[in-house]
């Protein structure tokens, strides 16, 4: 089938044009316009939004809001990415270098705190996938213990260029202004544009979907069909469904809206977890457009992307952002596909 094959989801793009920083303001990053009926390109500024979205659109965003679950240990040996709590002081994460992360071993953290006194977890067990099962000791205040986590792209490209891998703005600026639900260890970044003044002008509704490896791991299978996603906890409010139904035409705002939108079984109040793998020829059903940031090669977002668009005319458009110098990926500039 063609476009089965994680080899085609490839682009090159220049090392310069991976955004290791926001723009100056939210709104004024660029935004790529594409227009599906008329196979048309306008290139514009996501202040621009309200030229393309009428009375009757609603946006559908993601509120989930990103933990600050980046941690190192004491030493500096280990970096830990705590991934969900499963139960109280016991969580699920990603250890790097795993190898060293065995069961039984004591890992220790800064506090952050004025007392200065460390926070102690335990290794209890490797899962199948990698990850490994923490207990801690203490209760964890991840506000004074985390960092937020930052993909590994921006902080390796802030390395090249000499930059420290976190900065303050990041606790601000790799969350949306609308986050409230908190739960995601990657931000929906599609969201990050929006300043509350630019949201107040459109109808809009939420979900929530905490990001996690599902959303952010590479397909590493040399055919998509092999790939398993990793499920994610998703959730809808109550009302939203009137409002949908109420709407003339649904705008996904991410790709993390789009897939609650396509997976939930129903639109009324619900709490469910998805895998789901959007990816061509899937047929979208309940998303018309999408607003969404430019993503990794060999992503699953940038597979969902194409299933609304077309793999080969994405990856044109996409050829014709890096000509234009647009900034990619998390912190990057913008795409309203219409």
């Amino acid at each position: 089938m063609p476009g089965a094959r994680t080899a085609d989801y490839e682009y090159a793009l220049p090392p310069e044009l991976i955004a290791t920083h926001p723009a100056p303001q939210r709104a004024e990053s660029r935004l790529l316009v594409y227009h599906r009926a008329t196979d048309r390109v306008e290139h514009r500024h996501f202040y621009d939004l309200p030229d393309y979205l009428g009375p009757d659109d609603l946006l559908v965003l993601n509120d989930s809001k990103v933990r600050p679950a980046a941690l190192a240990t004491s030493d500096g040996r280990l970096e830990v990415l705590l991934l969900e709590e499963t139960s109280p002081q016991h969580w699920v994460a990603l250890v790097k270098p795993g190898a060293r992360a065995k069961p039984g071993m004591r890992l220790s953290f800064a506090s952050g705190s004025s007392e200065g006194k460390p926070i102690e977890a335990e290794v209890l067990k490797t899962l199948p996938g990698g990850e490994r099962v923490l207990r801690f000791f203490s209760t964890t205040d991840l506000s004074t213990l985390g960092e937020m986590p930052l993909p590994p792209y921006i902080r390796k490209r802030r390395a090249t260029l000499g930059e420290k891998e976190h900065s303050p703005e990041d606790f601000e600026r790799y969350q949306t202004v609308y986050a409230r639900e908190t739960g995601s260890v990657a931000a929906p970044t599609a969201g990050l544009h929006f300043t509350p003044e630019l949201l107040a002008r459109f109808p809009h509704a939420f979900v929530t979907l905490h990001v996690g490896l599902g959303t952010f791991r590479p397909v590493k299978t040399e055919h998509l069909e092999d790939h398993e996603m990793h499920e994610e906890v998703y959730s809808i409010p109550e009302g939203f469904e009137a409002a949908y139904e109420a709407a003339g035409r649904v705008i996904a705002v991410g790709t993390t809206s789009a897939r609650v939108l396509e997976a939930a079984p129903h639109l009324r109040h619900y709490r469910g977890r998805t895998r789901i793998f959007i990816h061509p020829p899937y047929e979208f059903k309940r998303v018309d457009a999408l607003l969404t940031n430019f993503h990794l090669p060999h992503s699953t977002l940038l597979m969902l992307v194409s299933a609304l668009v077309g793999r080969e005319r994405l990856l044109e458009i996409y050829r014709e952002a890096v000509g234009l110098k647009y900034r990619f990926f998390s912190y990057g500039d913008a795409m309203l596909i219409l």
